[in-house]
């Protein structure tokens, strides 16, 4: 089941396994519960001072596997093999089980420990998602710290025919008691503030508390995490006000064109870019949403920032970089069925769609790999673009042409996306050439027709492009005193993280000489 590396870095994690725990297996007859007890008996041999291995369990999902602590009543369990992705997120639940220390603030884990009611998650996933892990891990270590917590963490490809039931149709899925709880990536935190129901007003609080900033930050992508670090490095009182650390990042899979770096993936990255901002002076604001931008009233004065939790933050000079979001196609039942067949990232949900019928909206480059993606795993791709020719790399393009699953429809306006029972059953095109309409039926649709700014907030305040972009000049400056921005959401040329990055610096750099000229920092 593992190699002999994997086995070797497997063996040097456990030995920081403190308290003695086991491993419960429920297991049938099937391939997977082979391989499930393969990797169990593995685990069990490398700490077996430590980790007993049962094969009595009774479960009603197999197979299945649950951790329990001796002496605890703390409920995990995996059902299906927790492998790709999910391997760190088994090997960080060994570890927590086994008295490990977790990296995570401990009011947050007061928090946790703090929850009242009896709460029972189940947490879908696939394999080839990169957003999972996150969800993953924060409901298992919820599970492994308050026994009133339970945690199933379902690996879908191993249960289709339950994942058909429930009509889970983009991963991760999150159930609470039975009921819908979220979908898509969830930080710990975020998790934790949806059930501690006064944790909103505790924040926008302690935020609004907050000694005024000398540099503030309003997002953590790339060009924020760059902004940061180089404020931080001029000696200066930084903030960084983020949405989700790493923007945009966190939903990209490959990294292979950021210079230095050969080759990475998204989670990876966005990591990287929070261990760097933390490594400096910078107070870190995350799960902060940003909701207006107050000037100042007066050369010098403050800037405020209010925020959707009620909360503000004041600084002597602000830095926008809330990057972009998915495009939206805007078409009838495209909210409606979003994550019951409407779907944005081809490497998380593709998986879910395994043998059915999809479409890809949108023929550039995101579009023609997302196609090909799919085409490996899905039953047939169709494909559909508004233009009259593909605008991918021609080498994608002549991938995609030699598919035998896969159709392409250019000089495609798409008109609907169809359902019934409460989920995608077709979407429908029209030839803009002669006008005709097509409807094609299928399971899933992928949207990826680019970016649109995350600037909805300042309008009325800074000067937006008619894109919606953040009007720049070649340091940064907008159109208000004291107020800079960089990346995606502005009108810098070619959305790329590397370009992101260096005007993150150049707007740091640049607010920095705003508050020296200003007289308003040494």
């Amino acid at each position: 089941m593992l190699d002999e590396q994997l086995k070797t870095q497997l063996s040097a994690y456990l030995e920081r396994v403190q308290q003695p725990f086991e491993l419960v297996a429920s297991l049938d007859d099937s391939d997977t519960a082979r391989e499930m007890l393969d990797l169990l008996q593995t685990i069990q041999s490398l700490r077996s001072d430590k980790i007993t291995l049962r094969t009595d369990g009774n479960d009603a999902r197999k197979p299945s596997f649950s951790l329990q602590r001796v002496g605890s009543t703390s409920q995990l369990r995996f059902a299906g093999l927790p492998l790709g992705h999910e391997f760190t997120s088994l090997v960080l639940a060994l570890l927590w089980t086994g008295g490990h220390p977790p990296k995570a603030e401990q009011d947050v884990l007061d928090q946790i420990d703090a929850l009242e009611g009896d709460f029972n998650f189940e947490v879908y996933m696939s394999l080839s998602c990169h957003n999972c892990p996150d969800v993953v891990q924060a409901l298992s270590l919820m599970a492994i710290r308050n026994p009133r917590i339970k945690t199933t963490v379902i690996e879908g490809g191993a249960f289709q025919e339950e994942v058909n039931r429930r009509e889970v149709m983009a991963v991760p899925m999150v159930f609470l008691n039975g009921e819908v709880f979220g979908s898509g990536r969830m930080l710990l935190e975020e998790i934790v503030a949806k059930l501690d129901t006064g944790a909103a007003a505790k924040e926008a609080a302690k935020l609004s508390a907050k000694e005024a900033f000398d540099v503030l930050i309003i997002g953590g992508g790339p060009a924020g995490a760059a902004a940061a670090v180089y404020a931080a490095r001029k000696g200066i009182r930084t903030g960084v006000a983020a949405e989700r650390f790493g923007g945009q990042v966190n939903d990209t899979l490959g990294i292979e064109n950021y210079i230095s770096v050969l080759e990475t993936d998204g989670p990876k990255f966005a990591a990287a870019l929070e261990a760097h901002t933390r490594a400096y002076d910078v107070d870190i604001m995350n799960l902060q949403r940003a909701e207006a931008l107050i000037p100042a009233t007066e050369p010098g004065g403050l800037i405020e920032v209010k925020l959707a939790n009620g909360g503000s933050l004041r600084s002597k000079s602000v830095i926008l970089s809330t990057g972009a979001r998915w495009r939206n196609v805007n078409v009838p039942g495209e909210a409606e069925y979003k994550n019951k067949g409407v779907a944005y990232c081809p490497h998380c949900d593709g998986p879910l769609f395994k043998g059915k019928r999809v479409s890809v909206i949108g023929g550039g480059n995101s579009g023609v790999e997302a196609a090909i993606d799919l085409a490996g795993v899905v039953q047939h791709v169709t494909l559909v673009e508004f233009a009259d020719q593909l605008k991918a790399d021609a080498v994608l393009v002549s991938k995609l042409k030699s598919l035998p699953n896969v159709t392409i429809h250019t000089n495609a306006q798409t008109t609907e996306i169809t359902g019934a029972d409460g989920k995608v059953n077709g979407m429908k095109f029209k030839d803009r050439a002669s006008g005709q309409e097509h409807l094609v039926p299928l399971e899933g649709v992928f949207v990826q027709i680019g970016l649109v700014p995350n600037t909805d907030w300042l309008k009325g305040t800074v000067e937006l492009s008619r894109f919606g972009e953040i009007e720049i000049d070649a340091k940064g400056h907008t159109n208000v005193p004291g107020v800079f921005a960089a990346g995606d959401c502005t009108t810098v040329p070619y959305k790329q993280i590397v370009i992101a990055a260096g005007a993150g610096a150049t707007a740091a750099l640049s607010a920095f000489d705003h508050l020296i000229r200003s007289g308003v920092t040494a």
